[in-house]
């Protein structure tokens, strides 16, 4: 079933060209469609306005490497360029329900799940930024992807097979909905799970992640250790280090013997600033990643891109003005 929010008037071959513009060409109208009749054109324009919407606003960080856009239905999407890759961190709810306490989108609470094509259309909308297709898709935006799942997956086989992003450049993040990790693990395409984990003990983590008290971290690890079974992809944890919180050498030392023998690869994001945390001096950050390595856990630092556009990890919550 298509994702295009409209029908393609007229034979099949019309909705093979209109479907080039818009997947790989990136096309916002149909004007910009020329291999169409201008009267196709107008009865489009007609009947759907317009391909995909404008931002409402967009802010640029980074020299120019890093955008954000706010989109008109109150979600933001980033897109940044790298010497070898191009990035676009998407969406997939407003706002986000979850209530993780250290998250600005967290609190926001939810506004609703965002539709199949609202999330493509920040892929495409990520493409006209670049020039080309993406290189990498992360579900790292504003929601939490598998509390919508049913449509991140259609807008996860969209990107794939319709954009042409390769399935291991495509990363889904999540909280821990263990029961929606399994069932992420029987889809076919070999995405990458990346768990958001942010503490290795329960009393720590389920005062940052309410939904600890319900899955907790045991529960979460056994997951995503039976979605790298199942998928043979390396999951990615996630850590967001807050001061004096979860940057502590017992926390280091334990989540290094939590993930001891695994494959995994922990992602260190010192926090992004919200309000009543604080961020880690980059001497504790050190030793924190230092103890995992001594651990033989796999761990870099997350290069922070659009801290001060409120861009980063953590920080969208409809500030795009």
């Amino acid at each position: 079933m298509s994702v295009l929010p409209f029908e393609v008037p007229g034979p099949a071959y019309r909705t093979r060209q209109v479907r080039h513009w818009v997947f790989e060409r990136f096309a916002r109208s149909f004007e910009e469609m020329t291999e169409l009749p201008a009267s196709v054109r107008s009865s489009l324009a007609a009947t759907a306005g317009e391909v995909r919407p404008a931002p409402l606003a967009a802010r640029t960080a980074d020299a120019g490497d890093t955008v954000k856009a706010l989109f008109p239905e109150s979600y933001e999407t980033v897109a940044m360029t790298y010497p070898d890759r191009r990035t676009v961190c998407v969406s997939s709810q407003a706002g986000c329900g979850l209530g993780c306490t250290f998250c600005a989108t967290g609190q926001m609470g939810l506004l609703r799940n965002l539709t199949t094509w609202e999330i493509v259309q920040q892929v495409l909308w990520a493409g006209s930024i670049f020039g080309r297709r993406p290189t990498n898709v992360v579900f790292m935006g504003m929601g939490e992807p598998l509390a919508n799942y049913e449509r991140v997956t259609e807008a996860v086989r969209s990107i794939h097979e319709d954009v042409g992003v390769s399935a291991r450049g495509i990363t889904v993040s999540t909280v821990g909905l263990v029961p929606q990790i399994d069932a992420l693990a029987a889809e076919p395409l070999p995405v990458t799970l990346a768990l958001s984990l942010h503490a290795p003990d329960d009393e720590t983590r389920s005062s940052l992640v309410p939904l600890n008290d319900r899955w907790p971290v045991a529960a979460c690890l056994a997951a995503a250790k039976r979605f790298r079974k199942a998928h043979g992809r390396r999951v990615s944890i996630e850590y967001a280090l807050i001061e004096d919180v979860n940057d502590r050498p017992w926390q280091a030392e334990l989540l290094g013997r939590l993930l001891r023998g695994t494959d995994f690869h922990v992602n260190l994001i010192p926090l992004n600033p919200t309000p009543g945390y604080g961020v880690p001096g980059s001497r504790r950050v050190r030793a924190f990643a230092d103890e995992l390595a001594a651990a033989g856990v796999n761990a870099t630092v997350r290069d922070t891109r659009g801290r001060d556009i409120d861009a980063a990890c953590g920080q969208l919550a409809l500030s795009g003005g």
